[in-house]
């Protein structure tokens, strides 16, 4: 089984166009929205797609062998750092509704992982509203959790580590459910693409939440961090030496190992890093299929985001250890996906 905890909505167009409608006359006209019948929903899931490689999100997990996926907003269209902040609200809970019909259309292959109205004009107070709506309405498995807010803008929130986030953090502990770390925009002017920028700020909050309180104030919290933790696995020596001057948080890995890691990187020699960096044990699978990945890599046919492939192609690891990362340690932090 496998089960991929890193994935984003295929919405119908429909949805782009009432972000569209928001942004232009910001609230003048009403909340209003998302009017799309079922059968559009199933075509944004069902048809060949030009974004995507030419075909569909289902065509991707069938021929990858994901049989669950959890679905979360696309990151890059959150416009958390929109005025006024009732937009972000209005969008952000269309699109969560939006997924729970997704997952209601395939009961047995989708579940909701919810996106947050991050408005940096709101307090985290006013964003787990929608966190509980979410998790005990419309009954998804977690929440995509943005520790930038402002989307490269300035000045920035306080990283992760920061008192700021607890009331985040208390209510994910309080409904026992993961937050997958997972920057959103990057608004011009900057100096990176969003796509960078979702690296930069996992490197940098993953940084602040290892040297912080956090995890001795919320041992029960769960929080994975995407993209395999930005650069800090990759750069964990740098790190091991300053870590020894609070040795009453542990050693840096000791540290880095409460938290986990998913697996979206598109190399072998990335994975494998992160695993032995890490432990098995922290990693679980997610591939963001379809999306950034959906291409093919000219050296050998394979869609950079068949990420099952190059797990497969790590000698090293057990059938146990694999079995874990694919399904095992999903089902150990999320609970089961029966």
């Amino acid at each position: 089984m496998i089960i991929d905890i890193h994935a984003h909505v295929s919405a119908p167009i429909e949805l782009a166009a009432y972000k569209a409608s928001l942004l232009s006359h910001r609230g003048a006209h009403g909340r209003g929205k998302v009017a799309v019948g079922d059968d559009r929903i199933r075509e944004a899931f069902e048809e060949d797609s030009r974004f995507f490689g030419g075909i569909s999100h289902l065509r991707h997990l069938d021929d990858a062998g994901i049989d669950v996926q959890v679905l979360s907003p696309r990151p890059f269209q959150a416009m958390h750092s929109e005025e006024p902040a009732k937009l972000v609200q209005w969008y952000t809970e269309e699109t969560n509704d939006l997924i729970k019909r997704a997952c209601d259309l395939y009961p047995q292959r989708f579940r909701g992982m919810a996106g947050l109205p991050q408005s940096p004009s709101f307090s985290p107070e006013q964003w787990t509203g929608e966190l509980r709506r979410c998790v005990t309405e419309l009954g998804f498995v977690g929440a995509m959790l943005n520790p930038d807010p402002m989307e490269g803008t300035y000045p920035p929130k306080p990283p992760l580590g920061d008192r700021y986030w607890y009331p985040v953090y208390e209510v994910l502990c309080e409904l026992d459910v993961p937050a997958l770390i997972h920057s959103a925009g990057c608004k011009p002017p900057a100096r990176e693409s969003y796509s960078l920028h979702f690296i930069v700020e996992e490197t940098i909050n993953t940084i602040s939440l290892v040297n912080s309180p956090v995890f001795q104030d919320f041992p029960d919290l769960k929080l994975i961090v995407s993209h395999g933790g930005g650069a800090v696995p990759y750069q964990a020596g740098r790190f091991m030496p300053g870590a020894l001057r609070r040795p009453e948080l542990g050693t840096f890995i000791e540290r880095l190992r409460k938290l986990h890691f998913d697996t979206c990187l598109y190399t072998q020699d990335a994975l494998e890093l992160l695993i032995r960096t890490v432990g098995v044990d922290r990693c679980l699978y997610g591939s963001e299929k379809p999306g950034t990945g959906s291409a093919r890599n000219p050296e050998n046919g394979r869609w950079f985001d068949d990420i099952h492939l190059l797990i497969e192609d790590i000698g090293w690891l057990s059938k146990e250890d694999r079995a874990d990362i694919f399904a095992g340690n999903a089902t150990a932090l999320f609970g089961s996906f029966e």
